[in-house]
């Protein structure tokens, strides 16, 4: 006969491990904090061995926690994996993806009617919090920006990511050449100061500085050329159809690899859940229709 620890006071210890706090661990599992600290003593009790020094204000674990925590939080992994599996086998027609706002607002949720049409009965969900969150195991995909390697994930190319200058029409009027750009504020991305540097380099340009308004979304940066208050860099697939609407102009012909590219990314069970499944052949078909 199998005999089991106190299985609530071994949730409550590793996520306040894993968290730091009982305050913390407590908003993730839903219950007060006075609530996690009182399972955790009844686990130590019941262990026979303190699982964490407290000291004021902080929480460290013993040797003993480190231990138990450093192979718990593996299990429960392991235990979140193995649910959504069989949750999958269940034929839930229910989509959960995983993307970036700037993604999910310029390319995704404007052909959204389009995949509802393809299959009206699939429920669509969506989880922005942010193209470089760690993969989610409640997202049934996600669609990530990177180098096609991701461990224990499948990932599927859908786009190229070149980055060209975009601006309003009113201010390509006036840009001739690269060297114009040096008259106008350059809109900038807080976690891609790389992208004018690169495209700079690549037009002979490498010592000019990047200077402007900075933003944290892509999406912020576009709209902001589009209003007139200056020239960003574009990315594919974001600025395509405001450039084919003629909201964005791209001045320049040159554009240059951002170095990395688009994919969709799933755990490989979830190949063949219906949902999923209706939604991967779409997505990849509209890619292709797109990179054409």
């Amino acid at each position: 006969m199998r005999k089991l620890p106190f299985l609530n006071g071994i949730k409550a210890f590793e996520a306040t491990a894993r968290a730091g706090s009982f305050v913390r661990a407590a908003e993730e599992l839903h219950v007060t904090p006075a609530a996690v600290s009182r399972m955790v003593h009844i686990l130590e009790d019941r262990l026979g061995v303190p699982l964490f020094e407290r000291k004021a204000n902080r929480l460290t674990p013993t040797v003993a926690g480190g231990a138990y925590q450093a192979g718990l939080t593996p299990l429960f992994d392991q235990l979140a994996s193995l649910t959504a599996q069989v949750t999958a086998m269940a034929g839930r027609r229910v989509l959960t993806v995983g993307v970036g706002p700037t993604f999910a607002m310029r390319w995704l949720i404007p052909r959204l009617a389009d995949f509802q049409r393809s299959d009206p009965d699939i429920e669509v969900r969506f989880a922005t919090g942010g193209a470089a969150a760690p993969f989610n195991e409640d997202w049934t995909c996600g669609i990530r920006l990177g180098d096609g390697h991701w461990p224990g994930l499948a990932a599927e190319r859908l786009f190229a990511a070149d980055l060209a200058p975009v601006c309003s029409p009113a201010i390509a009027n006036g840009l001739k050449k690269p060297q114009d750009l040096a008259k106008v504020p350059l809109l900038r991305v807080a976690h891609a100061l790389d992208d004018w540097p690169r495209w700079f380099a690549a037009v002979g340009m490498a010592k000019v500085p990047a200077k402007g308004p900075m933003f944290e979304y892509y999406g912020q940066a576009l709209q902001a050329a589009a209003d007139g208050a200056g020239v960003a860099i574009g990315i594919r697939p974001y600025v395509d159809d405001d450039v084919r609407a003629g909201r964005l102009m791209v001045p320049f012909a040159r554009s240059v690899p951002k170095g990395t590219q688009w994919y969709l990314i799933y755990r490989d069970f979830r190949e063949q859940e219906p949902g999923f499944a209706v939604f991967r052949r779409w997505i990849l078909g509209m890619a292709r229709v797109h990179d054409q």
